[in-house]
């Protein structure tokens, strides 16, 4: 077999090959005991049919084309490996030249893996945000502290902006109720908002017994984004009283004596949060300015596919969460032609990203061990909500693993450039980054240690439980 590579462009190339026909000669053969087995030929056993009869009765052209089927897919493989070529995508293949007898020739159109020139990675600086804590944030955790303690009280008044009422709701369209768009007895905040539009408004002023219709839009189901008639009843107004925020109660809320204990925790595990997003932060600053030091050419296939399954994946979750498109943008203060611009730079982003951090894991010649991988497999199980057994099997099942194996080798890679980066904050300060994990996400030691203690004493209490 001859191959020869013509260059397309830096990320699509074409294979030309050529296959002597003495190398077709096994599928020929493989062809004609597969023909063999599949027709009736009267005075010769299934499988016994010769092949001057198979051309007779079949055609000669039918069996080649047979091989041609078998050939063609792995030459193109063979001619892969020999011009080292990383396809990307399924080729465009066409047979350019074959006659009984004669040399296969074909050629194989394929989008590959663009040569990256690594830029120098060691030391690549970047700059980040202040870690900013004001003491409302302290404040507004304290009291949804206080709010976790805090009792209802029903009231004879209308209902003011914060208060709890007991409601019961039901939407019509045309007169006729809309299935599962009916509740009764729900406990509802004023004011919270997030379930109808409309509501919150119609409440405040309502008082216990009192009835109100108002017009809305569902969020879910088969009539989302259409208009109907919400009617709202009020059987309870209650207003919350909160905890006086003293020594006694920092004592049934916490593990501490006194409220200013209690606050200085709060702020400090405020501020470990506000490190880790910081850490977050630098580690993307420190892969976008590598990439601003080099142009990595993108084959537009991978790019569409990626951004074809972003939007699948925004889709579903804006379906899961009830929310229309319409309303999402409206949320985040987007146009739709915003949304598109701002998805594809970021699968852009994303893609150049993964092709520099697969050059770097190749340079550094990092592998990865069997706890690695168990470890990773836990994780992405944890981040679907799956049990990690049964998303291990599925992986195995469907050959995804070599998929797993490259997200830790890019996490790897991207390890090793953040912790020799000069990270500094607005202010000039140096961020600490010695606490990547094998994926690429940020860890923190002393976070870590409190997830730990907590699962340890979850541990024992159910230990406690069962003994009991």
């Amino acid at each position: 077999m001859k191959s020869a590579v013509e260059t397309l462009s830096p990320t699509r190339a074409k294979l030309t090959v050529e296959v002597p026909f003495e190398e077709l000669k096994p599928s020929l053969d493989a062809a004609y005991k597969q023909i063999a087995k599949q027709i009736n030929v009267p005075g010769f056993r299934r499988g016994k049919v010769p092949p001057a009869v198979i051309d007779r009765q079949v055609g000669r052209g039918a069996v080649l084309d047979q091989a041609i089927n078998e050939v063609v897919p792995q030459k193109y493989v063979e001619a892969l490996q020999a011009n080292d070529l990383q396809p990307l995508a399924q080729p465009e293949i066409e047979v350019t030249k074959f006659e009984d007898n004669a040399a296969l020739e074909f050629t194989a159109e394929v989008d590959i893996r663009p040569e990256i020139t690594l830029p120098e990675y060691d030391g690549v600086e970047a700059e980040v945000e202040d870690i900013e804590l004001g003491d409302d944030e302290v404040t507004e955790q304290v009291e949804a502290l206080r709010e976790r303690f805090a009792t209802l009280q029903d009231v004879e008044r209308p209902v003011a902006d914060g208060d709890f009422v007991v409601m019961d709701l039901v939407a019509t369209k045309d007169g006729e109720p809309v299935e599962g768009a009916e509740v009764t007895g729900m406990s509802y905040r004023v004011g919270r908002g997030g379930m109808l539009d409309g509501l919150d408004e119609a409440l405040v002023g309502m008082a216990a017994g009192d009835e109100k219709t108002f017009t809305s839009q569902l969020v879910g189901g088969d009539l989302v984004g259409e208009d109907v008639e919400v009617r709202v009843s009020v059987s309870q107004v209650q207003e919350q009283e909160l905890p006086d925020l003293d020594d006694e109660f920092a004592q049934m809320a916490s593990e501490f004596d006194t409220v200013d204990e209690l606050t200085a925790d709060v702020r400090e595990r405020l501020g470990r949060g506000k490190r880790l997003e910081q850490a977050a932060a630098a580690r993307d600053a420190v892969l976008e300015a590598l990439l601003e030091k080099v142009e990595i050419p993108l084959p537009e296939v991978v790019v569409t596919d990626e951004l074809n399954a972003r939007r699948r994946n925004i889709e579903q979750q804006l379906a899961f969460a009830g929310i229309t498109m319409e309303k999402y943008l409206e949320d985040e203060k987007q146009t739709q032609e915003e949304f598109e611009a701002d998805l594809e730079r970021r699968v852009r982003d994303a893609v150049a990203a993964q092709f520099i951090l697969d050059e770097i894991a190749k340079k550094e010649e990092f592998g990865i061990d069997q706890a690695e991988l168990s470890e990773h497999l836990v994780r992405r199980a944890q981040q679907s909500g799956q049990d990690p057994q049964e998303f291990a099997n599925h992986m195995f099942e469907h050959n995804h693993i070599p998929e797993l194996v490259q997200e830790i080798l890019r996490g790897k890679a991207l390890a090793r450039i953040v912790e020799s980066a000069v990270v500094k904050d607005a202010s000039g300060n140096v961020v600490e980054l010695k606490n990547l994990r094998p994926d690429g996400t940020i860890g923190e030691p002393e976070a870590e240690a409190d997830e730990a203690d907590e699962a340890a004493a979850d541990e024992a209490a159910e230990e406690t439980a069962t003994e009991e």
